[in-house]
């Protein structure tokens, strides 16, 4: 099992430009889901960015080759938000051509900015769905016209920033046919020094006298596979009132493609989570689903 606290350091996980203050709890509220898959015979990644500030929400859609070079990209701004259904064309290096469908119209949200039910975004080439996120299918097809690509896209990242005082929680699937988790992560600093990681209420991991352990890892069991969790919660401890911690839920080795996509593709925020040196390893192979939280503590 890797050592995170020695591939880590002392700086292994970098704080941006400044700390989490209480405007950038709103305004760095951001979720971004990444996909690869191939648009005709370009082997591509899909970034998909829901966003909230505010000016209300917003979401944007990237498109890069394996490199991170940017393709094309399209940002659906909260003053264009009234139109919450809507397609547009895309131009891939002047010569492929991708339909962005979306429909937020009917669209149920939480507490983050990623919407969680009643809603599709969808892209189009060749008249084939090449990728297709949300619950309204049928209508997606529909609208599209299209016909289910048989070079589906791979969901392999997700990251997102987190705010409270001591409990947060997100969603997460960690395989494409899998079910989808209520992760929650309890960190108490004040009186029993523990963390708390439950997925669908029940404790998946605790590891106690954190004053000592606020870097770490260790395996845990989902859905029949093992998930290595890593941890660096040493600025709760340590740090300013709005102290920042990394967690990093990864279902196996990422390959060359998915350090390149996590570490320099990171957020662009307050807490700027970075991929652990460790994982530079070339050598390294096995496709795999990283979900990657900022999590921002405040009193």
């Amino acid at each position: 099992m890797r050592d995170f606290p020695t591939c880590l350091g002392e700086n292994g996980v970098q704080v941006g430009n400044g700390s989490c203050s209480s405007v950038n709890r709103v305004s760095q509220n951001t979720v971004i889901c990444v996909y690869t898959c191939k648009l005709l015979d370009l082997s591509c990644l899909i970034t998909i960015t829901w966003s909230k500030n505010l000016m209300g929400q917003c979401h944007s859609v990237e498109i890069s080759d394996l490199s991170g070079q940017s393709l094309s990209k399209f940002v659906l701004k909260p003053t264009l938000f009234s139109k919450r259904k809507g397609f547009k064309s895309l131009d891939i290096l002047n010569s492929v051509k991708i339909g962005l469908f979306w429909d937020l119209s009917s669209a149920h949200f939480g507490s983050g900015p990623e919407p969680l039910e009643g809603f599709y975004l969808a892209l189009v080439c060749d008249n084939e769905m090449v990728l297709l996120i949300g619950d309204m299918k049928k209508e997606a097809f529909r609208k599209t016209s299209s016909t289910p690509s048989i070079k589906n896209a791979t969901f392999i990242s997700k990251r997102e920033h987190m705010f409270g005082k001591r409990l947060f929680g997100t969603r997460v699937q960690f395989h494409d046919d899998g079910p989808v988790h209520e992760l929650t992560i309890e960190c108490d600093t004040a009186h029993d020094f523990r963390l708390v990681v439950s997925l669908d209420s029940k404790i998946a991991m605790l590891v106690k006298r954190i004053q000592w352990k606020f870097r770490g890892n260790h395996t845990i069991w989902v859905d029949g596979a093992a998930v290595e969790v890593f941890w660096d919660i040493h600025n709760w401890l340590f740090g300013t009132a709005f102290g920042d911690a990394v967690f990093v839920f990864q279902t196996s080795t990422p390959t060359t493609t998915e350090k390149t996509l996590v570490g320099r593709r990171a957020f662009s925020g307050p807490c700027v989570p970075q991929w652990p040196d460790c994982f530079e390893d070339s050598k390294t192979t096995g496709l795999g689903f990283s979900l990657i939280l900022c999590v921002c503590k405040h009193d």
